[in-house]
């Protein structure tokens, strides 16, 4: 795929979840992974996966969100920079907060924080010492909530350009941290300020946000009634744009003011509204558990390409050489013994002359569908290109990976394929090695082993095995 049409995908996820369309921007998200590994262009495999993290989290498929941080953490090890471990950091925070693993959600803000700086992306230190100031804060450690705050105002300052709202983001946690130290006067002035600021005409979120807060302060003062009419302010926003978590939060509080002030007839319609809401969240689950269904199907159908092979459906050089690594790790402990197969078809090249590559192609099929037959479950062939395939044999000794290949020679060599009338025979050459002990640490190395003898055999009249130890 070109490089235009590349990025005109990458511009259509943010786009869409920009503008909160997170299901179709889980679709397009997908998309996008298939291209950029078609392509093998880093950049689109790691827009698709912190997209579709962050869309994950905001329809509440929370395992989804992990699986896809943890392929971007993972890919952007070898193929990203700074710039993308950060964005990690800052999706994979809002997960452990969800789960309330505060101490993995602190370890995380405290790595943005780090590489933020390094960075000079100012906008996502801010918005890590806010979010570390919303920690502090439900710990009721204020103290501690409010210089993390104070902190994040003058990373804000130090973002251009000027960003107002990046700055209101982080006086809410200040004026948060107040109340909780009862240090009202200060929140008062802070919060009276924001509420008449009109940068939030543009910003209803902030806005219902700052209403909840202001709710919070007058329940402090004892101001029953004030409170509960900033509460009924924050409700309505809430629900002007269908924010289910915050207004669950604004209903549970109005729920409490109403018993406080010994209303019954407000308390009840406030139950009320509660009950009907968290019935609203049983069916918004129902429906989201049919969305992760189709969601992890066409995950595991996006994982099953990115790493088999297009021609004949075995597993691909990258993930034979990764998968293969981490058994020879194992072996190197355990003492297992692996055993590698190298083999490819004799005289392809003159195949391919005489018939043409969509002939060729077809017989390569065909030989990696009928060898495939003849391994175990649990093993694992992919091929490499060309006809070159490999076998990774666990817990099998040299000789019986020797009686393996024979019977994989005995497959090939009973392909008989027709072109034009004409039943052509094919056979095949094999080099056999292990991993010596678990000396041999490495699929490269492992390999390597193999194609040595592989050589051997093509050099020694080809149609036969032969085996490094």
């Amino acid at each position: 795929m070109e490089k235009e049409n590349l990025i005109s995908l990458q511009q259509n996820v943010l786009k869409l979840r920009v503008e909160g369309k997170y299901e179709e921007t889980i679709e397009a998200c997908f998309q996008l992974l298939e291209a950029g590994l078609a392509a093998n262009d880093p950049k689109s495999i790691l827009t698709a996966h912190i997209n579709n993290a962050a869309s994950f989290y905001s329809i509440g498929a929370i395992e989804e969100a992990f699986h896809s941080i943890d392929a971007h953490l993972d890919y952007s090890t070898d193929n990203g920079d700074d710039a993308d471990r950060l964005n990690g950091y800052n999706v994979l925070f809002l997960l452990h907060e969800y789960t309330k693993d505060y101490e993995k959600a602190k370890g995380t803000l405290e790595k943005a924080i780090e590489l933020g700086k390094n960075l000079g992306h100012f906008n996502i230190v801010s918005n890590a010492y806010s979010n570390y100031s919303d920690l502090l804060a439900d710990e009721n450690n204020f103290e501690s909530a409010l210089s993390m705050a104070k902190t994040g105002l003058e990373m804000a300052k130090l973002h251009e350009p000027r960003t107002p709202i990046l700055e209101f983001r982080v006086k809410l946690n200040i004026a948060n941290a107040l109340i909780g130290l009862e240090e009202l006067k200060d929140a008062e002035q802070l919060v009276t300020e924001m509420i008449n600021d009109p940068l939030l005409e543009s910003f209803i979120r902030e806005k219902t946000q700052v209403h909840d807060l202001y709710g919070r302060f007058l329940l402090k003062k004892k101001k029953y009634r004030e409170a509960l009419q900033a509460y009924d302010t924050a409700k309505e926003l809430a629900e002007s744009y269908n924010d289910r978590n915050l207004l669950k939060g604004i209903l549970e509080k109005r729920c409490k003011l109403c018993d406080l002030m010994d209303d019954v007839q407000r308390g009840y319609k406030a139950q009320q509204e509660y009950i009907n809401l968290l019935s609203d969240l049983r069916q918004y689950e129902v429906a989201m558990a049919a969305v992760k269904i189709g969601v992890k199907h066409r995950y595991s159908t996006i994982e099953r390409r990115a790493n088999t092979d297009f021609l004949t459906g075995l597993y691909n050089r990258s993930y034979t050489e990764t998968t293969t690594n981490k058994w020879l790790a194992e072996a190197a402990h355990t003492g297992e013994s692996i055993v590698c197969i190298a083999f490819d078809l004799d005289n392809l090249k003159s195949l391919n002359d005489t018939y043409g590559h969509i002939f060729g192609d077809k017989i390569i099929k065909e030989i990696g569908q009928q060898c495939a037959r003849q391994i175990r479950s649990d093993d694992l062939m992919g091929r490499f290109g060309g006809d070159e395939f490999a076998i990774i044999l666990r817990n099998l000794t040299l000789e019986a990976a020797q009686q393996k290949a024979e019977n994989l020679l005995e497959a090939v060599r009973s392909i008989k394929i027709e072109k034009d009338g004409i039943y052509i025979s094919l056979t095949a050459s094999v080099g056999i090695a292990d991993n010596a002990n678990g000396t041999i640490q490495t699929f490269t190395e492992l390999f390597h082993q193999a194609d040595v003898a592989l050589y051997q055999a093509k050099e020694g009249g080809k149609n036969r095995i032969c085996i490094t130890s």
